[in-house]
């Protein structure tokens, strides 16, 4: 068997087909989704915290139904977004009843939780259309978009000066600044993953990006309206302080901010938004 594939980013399993996958993305449905279409022979994933209704975990049930061997690693004993780090660091918290069945407990190091894996059963099958969803509102005209995105891959371009709000975490995947954002947004809002997934705050304030996580456990991580309507401020950069963010405030009050900021002024034109 070839060594297990490590993808900092569950989109990024080019070459996965019959291996066991490493990926530091969290274990939500969507992700696990991704696994099994790439061919994976099984999947480990970050829980990131767990968080509101195991969102963080839910793709390792899924995955048992679709016949896929699963776990998670405890985001407490490797960053998410880096695979590498699981692989050699981190413990397994949760495992499906397939991986379960091949020897995997909770507490037992990645690196042989790896091994064990692929004695699994590569799963046949299809998997069911589940897609990420991407909303677009004005909620005033003339005035900032807001954008609603169940993962932060789903940002373009066009999007740089307005209010994002992801259901992502806010590590940077692979350790690279430029991956923190494709935009450069008025405003991002992100799930911490348990608490230490920040590092997107501080690069986005190198580019004067306002930036903000919410506390995993107030709202379900990969659930951008989750984010929006439940979360509540963990971590916030200046530049986000600035717009009124403080820790324990309503995502939705920042947001409500942000957009007030860039209403356009009466009988003027719309104001313009720098990149």
């Amino acid at each position: 068997m070839p060594d297990p594939l490590l993808a900092d980013s569950v989109t990024k399993l080019d070459g996965a087909a019959g291996r066991v996958v490493v990926t530091g993305s969290h274990g939500g449905v969507f992700a696990a989704c991704l696994a099994f279409r790439s061919g994976a022979r099984a999947a480990m994933f970050n829980d990131a915290g767990v968080g509101l209704d195991r969102a963080g975990i839910g793709g390792l049930a899924w995955l048992a139904r679709l016949g896929m061997a699963a776990a998670a690693v405890d985001h407490r004993s490797a960053p998410i977004g880096d695979a590498g780090a699981m692989l050699g660091q981190g413990v397994i918290s949760h495992a499906n009843t397939l991986a379960e069945a091949l020897g995997l407990w909770p507490g037992m190091p990645c690196a042989e939780a790896a091994k064990l894996l692929e004695g699994a059963s590569r799963p046949a099958g299809t998997c069911p259309d589940i897609r990420e969803a991407r909303q677009e509102l004005t909620p005033v005209p003339g005035g900032r978009r807001l954008v609603l995105v169940d993962s932060a891959s789903l940002v373009a371009p066009e999007d740089a000066g307005q209010v994002v709000v992801t259901g992502s975490h806010g590590a940077i995947f692979g350790g690279e600044p430029a991956n923190a954002l494709k935009a450069d947004a008025a405003l991002a809002l992100f799930n911490d993953a348990g608490g230490a997934a920040t590092s997107r705050l501080p690069a986005l304030q190198a580019r004067g990006v306002a930036a903000a996580t919410v506390a995993a456990m107030s709202a379900r991580i990969g659930d951008a309206r989750s984010t929006l309507e439940d979360g509540v401020l963990s971590a916030c950069n200046p530049a986000a302080e600035a717009l009124g963010a403080h820790l324990g405030l309503p995502a939705r009050t920042l947001v409500e901010a942000a957009l007030r900021a860039g209403r356009p002024q009466s009988g003027g034109s719309p104001p313009t938004d720098s990149a």
